[in-house]
């Protein structure tokens, strides 16, 4: 018997989905298959948007070997146990989650909805369910954070080569109330994208996905005049001053002197930069390829993420994102060393297709399929996850 379980969350979704097929002949808006709201999603956005999205580096062989690692992984089910009821909670840099699920931070959503990272907010707040909000976002992160109100949020830091922009970002972040700053570091160049090359398609380039920038007081500054005045001037100063492949570990350093607030290093692959993270003040990682869509040719996220939690043990918390489609690859996840898990491209598949209602309804179901993946393993706390619900079989 766990002392503190979570909420049934799988079979109330079911006894809900159910009940409506069944006495309203009404099925869910949302496909509830991966490839099937992929498919919708892709439908419903334009085809630049659609292929920024759905997009990875190169031949896009990355973003399939996140799919294979997965599928080297096989959970081993046990029987026989009291899964009456689970425990999903974890605790995170000194906060509790309900669900070890984190929306991840993915830039630009109006180009997939007008509502973009407003209406992720909403449905992020609605579940409680913690929010990464990207610095090329569509709204200023003050907006973003008064919607998540008290829902956990924390604030993902493209490093500007202009350190008072970064300095103002992360100054704005802990004043809006942000828990934590992610800052990423497999960007130091944006990587060879050729669904984008292809279409000739950047959306900053329209000015989409700057709302950091043009309110921001360091960038302002830079300008000569406002951005509601030369927004063509605006845009290629943003261009100027994105990203720094100049950086090294010691700049971590400089820059957690920076903040008070706890400094989560996203995008790595290697245990000994994991290392090197939290040995220059990195108060967690994330494991990740930035979904495929950085190098192509890269190792899949998963199979980096048994080593660096081997690595790092309980010093810091460890996250996980790339690849992941559902509650099963979470359970998997978690089994291999995260403490919790990003869902990226799932839930702006769902924005694509019903705003806030079909991130809702995304996140949910992952969630159901969460908590019943758990049970049906035998398992009933996530926080008691580890390699022996697992067996590897390399697939080629």
């Amino acid at each position: 018997m766990v002392e503190d379980p979570s909420e049934p969350y799988g079979q109330h979704r079911q006894q809900d989905v159910y009940a409506m097929g069944m006495l309203a002949d009404q099925r869910p808006d949302i496909p509830v298959r991966y490839e099937e709201l992929e498919r919708d999603a892709i439908e419903a956005m334009s085809d630049r948007a659609a292929g920024y999205v759905a997009g990875g580096a190169g031949s896009e062989d990355t973003v399939t070997e996140n799919r294979r690692s997965f599928a080297n992984w096989r959970i081993v089910p046990r029987m026989g146990r009291d899964v009456s009821e689970r425990d999903l909670h974890v605790d995170i840099l000194g906060q509790t989650w309900d669900v070890p699920l984190m929306i991840a931070p993915l830039g630009i959503q109006t180009i997939i909805h007008e509502d973009g990272e407003r209406a992720t907010a909403r449905a992020a707040s609605d579940l409680t369910l913690p929010m990464s909000l990207s610095s090329v976002a569509s709204y200023p992160m003050e907006d973003i954070a008064a919607e998540l109100d008290e829902t956990p949020k924390w604030f993902q830091l493209y490093w500007s080569s202009d350190w008072s922009i970064t300095e103002s970002f992360i100054e704005r972040a802990a004043d809006a109330g942000f828990d934590a700053i992610v800052v990423t570091v497999d960007v130091p160049i944006l990587g060879w994208r050729e669904r984008d090359i292809e279409q000739g398609y950047l959306p900053m380039l329209d000015g989409e996905g700057l709302a950091n920038y043009f309110t921001d007081p360091a960038f302002r500054a830079s300008l000569d005049v406002p951005p509601e005045e030369n927004e063509d001037r605006a845009i290629q100063q943003f261009l100027d001053i994105f990203g720094d492949p100049t950086l090294t570990w010691d700049d971590l350093s400089d820059l957690c002197s920076m903040t008070e607030l706890p400094v989560v290093v996203k995008g790595l692959l290697h245990p000994d930069d994991a290392e090197l993270a939290i040995k220059h003040g990195a108060d967690g990682v994330i494991v990740s390829n930035h979904g495929g869509r950085q190098v192509d040719g890269a190792i899949g996220a998963l199979d980096a993420l048994p080593g660096i939690a081997d690595q790092i043990g309980d010093r810091v918390p460890v996250l996980f994102d790339s690849g992941v489609r559902s509650g099963a690859d979470v359970v998997t996840a978690l089994a291999l060393g995260a403490d919790a898990v990003g869902i990226g491209r799932p839930f702006a598949y769902g924005l694509a297709l019903g705003g806030e209602d079909g991130v809702r309804e995304v996140l949910t179901n992952i969630r159901a399929d969460l908590d019943l993946t758990l049970s049906n393993a035998g398992q009933t706390t996530v926080t008691d996850l580890d390699r022996s619900l697992l067996r590897e079989e390399t697939i080629h």
